[in-house]
């Protein structure tokens, strides 16, 4: 688990924008690791994180497409049924929200990399490796409803 650099790239839905961002990745040996591409009408925006950052966001001010750089936490994650769900859980349990998240993808009995823009990863990696919050118990208390008295 680690806190990552993603790049939020904002593209023109034509033919052929897509693949000249990922050609001019592949020229300049830049790896990508995880992505997610959402499209709305107007526009396409391509979520990735690299292995040399640092390059990437070099190469994408020389090709002027619009991106930005945010801050997220990548956890790995074994590819089994209700692993997503757990860790959902415990962020939830700490009060963490999550903005969005995507994941790379895993042969049978695998790791993948779970992508998460959460507002505070020094706290969502303390919470996920299992440090306990000095302020409260880390587990879930369930009330019982109030008892309904008569009159």
């Amino acid at each position: 688990m680690e806190k990552r650099v993603q790049f939020s790239i904002f593209l023109v839905n034509k033919p052929g924008v897509l693949s000249r961002i990922f050609t001019e990745l592949a020229k300049a040996k830049i790896n990508v690791t995880s992505l997610v591409m959402m499209d709305s009408v107007e526009h396409g925006v391509l979520r990735m994180i690299v292995e040399d950052a640092k390059a990437a966001g070099e190469l994408f001010k020389q090709l002027d497409v619009p991106v930005t750089q945010s801050d997220v936490l990548a956890v790995t994650l074994s590819n089994r049924p209700g692993a997503a769900a757990d860790l959902c859980e415990r962020l939830s349990i700490a009060h963490i929200t999550i903005a969005y998240m995507y994941c790379t993808t895993a042969v049978k009995g695998g790791k993948s990399i779970v992508v998460l823009k959460v507002p505070n990863i020094k706290k969502a990696i303390k919470v996920l490796n299992g440090a306990k919050d000095k302020r409260r118990d880390m587990k879930v208390k369930l009330r019982r409803p109030a008892a309904k008295t008569r009159r």
